[in-house]
């Protein structure tokens, strides 16, 4: 999870081999040749060349604009025990297994996919096993697959697994008592034959060397809710704890698989307010506390640790269908008229509703196949092929076990789970896994970041995006600044911007707003901002701005104050816990939005990244942002600090926040030493904090800056 680049492609043969293999498969099968297993790795993806299905990639190849991205590895679906040994149309699980050693590739993906009951809320893609065949499951299916993929001659391959999609989060969302819930679900969730299925999955491959297991966890639009989230990763904990199976048998987890939310919202945050609403208020977020998969992997990743599972896990991120680019991908924010308009008018995420699955129209090509391209991230990864279909939008006799789901009906209106609005499905969709070439097409021409060769890809895009302006300073310390600036245009879509300092470029962001550190107290600095877009065209630069640091510590003399209680007995465990409230001493009210709290710690040797968490606030958790920054500061015990922030409301004269209790994590969950942080105390009581600093839009108003 530590290194960033473009995962290699192994597909070097084309059609031809196609025709060999079929002839191969009519012979009888050669005993496979011993190989000593390869290395265990934290990432299977770092380093790796993956396999490139030829099945998919000659169908890709085959469509307008497809041959952009008919290299690109994916996932092979095992999605019922026929599959395993593969059919005229297409290739058996061990052909596939060879072919990747025949192109050269370390690294191998299956989805797991043919549970008892599968997939209880989605007729669509319901399997050909009954509710209680839990034994022909592991007779039947993952049996043989395990004994295929125990092969020694496939040792050297890294063998990446997602166990079984949709499976786990359906227990917890639609098993009863909500309107999406479904009496499938329901005896799933009795008879406990999925959380029996994944265990078994788990433990049977699990002990194959070089197999790494990825559990699917479903999506943000799905999970994202407090009523869904912990209870969500509290399932995951005990099927993976079932039959037989342990924690260590999971590397990771898998997040938005086939779906399309996206990756990132690059014109909104969920703390964002208009006009005193939360964007959490909108009708498009719903109360959800995250807005894209980026946010909801990362935070599920912390809690799935907090749960028990190993501090190393990685997430992986379905992106070949959440790109949502084309024409109406919006440039900028939406209009603060109202919190809707702004959500809705500057959501790259075009879908009617969240809850929307089904072949979706607009849709478009999303990140390539990439290696750690986030904290936490194990890969970007394509688990859906594009262009095969959801499901059918009319009913279709088929033997492959797919009912007609109306939310892949374009007439629909929509049921619990969707808001009941119209699905927003594409016509004439084949069956769930058949090529459904409109789709793929629309796919290609929406893609984002574009594809070369494509309108708005790197072949035909040669205009820049206008410059940025409006360049500001939004808050400052002794050691950063802190700019945000009015978006750019372009004509098929700003990607990012690039900030820099004196001329020389600092950092990069995808959102209006950047903050610079590690800078000197008292000093001035210029800054300017370039846009740039997918094509990699760059703007001319904005306007310069001067911005000068504040004086090292600095005293606040505002009308808030924060009171501290040490709710942690060790000073070198790997978690840094307290307890903090925030007073009012003045004589009005004061807006909570523009209030942030921050406890300057070091973090000694280990991981630069940090995981942070709130177990409880008088005011609700979901009410807080926390998270920890590189501070700046050469003062003893405060380079980095947590800071906390609020997401609306208003603190009366005199009033208090009442408790919050707030922990955080180094991301490899090496030990801290506390000792020497600079606002550490030892009092286990509240009692006034003069080294926890107060910022009110920026200005410290309570404590000593360090």
């Amino acid at each position: 999870m530590r290194t960033r680049g473009t995962i290699t492609h192994g597909l070097r043969r084309r059609l031809a081999a196609l025709s060999a293999l079929a002839m191969g498969a009519a012979l009888a099968v050669a005993i496979p040749t011993p190989a000593s297993a390869a290395a265990r790795v934290d990432n299977p993806y770092v380093g790796a060349t993956a396999y490139v299905n030829p099945d998919w990639s000659a169908k890709a190849a085959a469509e307008p604009g497809g041959s952009s991205i008919a290299d690109e590895p994916g996932f092979v679906w095992m999605d019922r025990i026929a599959a395993i040994e593969g059919s005229a149309q297409a290739m058996s699980l061990r052909e596939h297994l060879d072919t990747a050693l025949d192109q050269g590739a370390n690294l191998f993906q299956v989805v797991i996919y043919d549970l008892p009951g599968r997939d209880c809320a989605a007729l669509a893609s319901n399997g050909e096993l009954g509710p209680t065949e839990l034994d022909r499951y592991k007779d039947d299916y993952i049996d043989p697959i395990s004994v295929i993929l125990a092969d020694p001659a496939y040792a050297n391959l890294r063998i990446v697994t997602i166990i079984e999609p949709d499976s786990l989060p359906n227990l917890v969302t639609n098993a009863g008592g909500s309107a999406g819930s479904t009496e499938a679900c329901a005896t799933m969730k009795a008879n406990g034959n999925y959380e029996k299925g994944v265990g078994y999955a788990l433990h049977t491959l699990g002990a194959i060397p070089n197999v790494y297991n990825y559990v699917d966890a479903a999506h943000h639009g799905w999970l994202g809710w407090d009523s869904n989230f912990v209870p969500a990763a509290q399932e995951f904990k005990k099927a993976a704890t079932s039959e037989g199976a342990t924690v260590a048998d999971v590397t990771g987890f898998i997040v938005n698989t086939a779906n399309y939310s996206a990756l990132k919202e690059p014109n909104f945050k969920v703390t964002d307010t208009v006009n005193g609403a939360q964007v959490r208020q909108s009708k498009w977020v719903d109360w959800n506390y995250y807005v894209d998969e980026l946010s909801f992997a990362q935070a599920l990743r912390t809690e799935l640790v907090s749960q028990g599972f190993a501090s190393n896990i990685g997430m992986l991120i379905d992106t070949a269908r959440n790109g949502w680019g084309g024409s109406d991908r919006p440039a900028g924010p939406g209009p603060q008229t109202s919190v809707d308009a702004y959500v809705d008018g500057g959501r790259v995420d075009r879908r009617i509703h969240a809850g929307n699955w089904c072949n979706q129209s607009g849709a478009g090509i999303g990140e390539r196949p990439t290696t750690a391209p986030e904290p936490g991230i194990d890969a970007y990864v394509w688990a859906k092929p594009p262009g095969e279909s959801d499901g059918n939008s009319a009913p279709v006799d088929n033997d492959e076990g797919k009912g007609f789901d109306r939310m892949c009906d374009p007439t629909y209106t929509g049921n619990g789970r969707n808001g009941n609005n119209l699905t927003g499905a594409l016509p004439n969709s084949p069956l769930a896994g058949h090529w459904f070439s409109a789709q793929f097409q629309e796919l290609v021409r929406n893609a984002y970041p574009a594809l070369d060769g494509t309108p708005g890809g790197g072949g035909n895009d040669t205009q820049a995006p206008t410059a940025p302006t409006g360049v500001t300073v939004t808050a400052k310390t002794s050691g950063s600044v802190s700019l945000s600036w009015t978006a750019s245009t372009d004509n098929t879509g700003v990607t990012g911007y690039d900030v820099f300092r004196g001329g020389v470029k600092v950092g990069s962001t995808t959102t209006t707003s950047y903050t610079d550190t590690g800078l000197t107290a008292s000093t001035a600095y210029s800054y300017t901002v370039k846009a740039k877009d997918a094509a990699g065209n760059v703007s001319a630069a904005s306007g310069a701005l001067s911005a000068t640091t504040s004086a090292g510590g600095g005293t606040g003399t505002g009308a808030l104050k924060v009171q501290y209680k040490n709710t942690d007995s060790s000073a070198t465990d790997n978690q840094i816990r307290m307890g903090l409230q925030l007073v009012n001493t003045g004589s009005t009210a004061v807006n909570l939005s523009t209030v942030k709290v921050r406890y300057w710690f070091t973090p000694e040797a280990g991981a630069s990244t940090f995981g942070t968490a709130c177990d409880y606030a008088v005011i609700g958790c979901g009410n807080l942002t926390h998270g920890v920054q590189s501070s700046g500061s050469s003062a003893a015990g405060a380079s980095h600090y947590l800071e906390v922030g609020f997401g609306s409301g208003t603190l009366a004269a005199g009033a208090s926040t009442g408790e919050m209790q707030l922990r955080l994590n180094k991301s490899d969950w090496s030990n801290f030493n506390e000792a020497d942080d600079y606002s550490r105390s030892t009092t286990t009581s509240y009692a006034d904090a003069p080294k926890i600093g107060v910022y009110v839009t920026g200005a410290l108003a309570w404590g000593t800056a360090p």
